[in-house]
């Protein structure tokens, strides 16, 4: 992102409290101490864009206040396939909550249903090879603590489209849930499971 680096010097030079930057490719959260720092960024923003012959996307551009302080407001904003928002941990201490996004979770259901009606006739040995590389990848983005049981509802719905898909393979019910129970155990489907590890995400702190 060219337009960034200038973005980055008047940060560095003109912001009055701490400032987080988290980005990726094009996408970045920019979190700040002060609010008039976050309109004065804002601002200068749009203006950085214009420069370049770009401009904000207003559907996916906005100022919140997102602050343990304040945790009545209940904000939350999307970023990378995940909901953020303020929670409390086990230990009733405030916490940032991270989940699948209910858009990046219909999505990747939808795209599921497509790929099982495409590859119901696959021979089973292959079907599950594949299916099992795909919920592993699945778990590996979005394993993330505190995502559990988005995870677990996911894995759900897709052994319910599985299970719908195969039983259309012919004009007879291939099986009963007794059955495609056995099934799943014996080509050992990948369960849900955290694998959160270091993110792989450019953050920079400026203060």
């Amino acid at each position: 992102m060219f337009w960034m680096s200038g973005l980055k010097r008047w940060l560095k030079h003109t912001v009055g409290g701490e400032v987080y930057l988290c980005r990726y490719a094009d996408d970045f959260v920019c979190l700040f101490q002060y609010e008039d720092d976050a309109r004065r960024f804002y601002k200068a923003l749009g203006m950085r864009l214009e420069k370049y012959g770009l401009s904000l996307a207003e559907d996916k551009t906005r100022m919140i206040r997102f602050s343990r302080l304040h945790m009545e407001d209940k904000t939350w904003f999307e970023f990378l396939g995940f909901e953020f928002r303020w929670g409390t941990n086990r230990a009733g201490k405030p916490q940032v909550m991270k989940r699948t996004s209910k858009k990046k979770f219909r999505n990747s259901l939808k795209a599921f249903l497509k790929w099982c009606k495409s590859n119901r006739n696959t021979r089973m040995t292959e079907l599950f090879k594949k299916l099992n590389a795909k919920l592993r990848g699945y778990y590996n983005y979005y394993g993330v603590g505190g995502n559990y049981d988005s995870l677990a509802s996911f894995f759900y719905h897709a052994v319910n489209i599985l299970f719908k898909w195969l039983n259309r393979r012919s004009q007879r019910k291939s099986y009963k849930w007794v059955g495609f129970a056995e099934l799943l155990k014996r080509f050992r489907i990948a369960k849900p499971r955290i694998t959160e590890k270091k993110r792989q995400i450019q953050y920079q702190l400026f203060t």
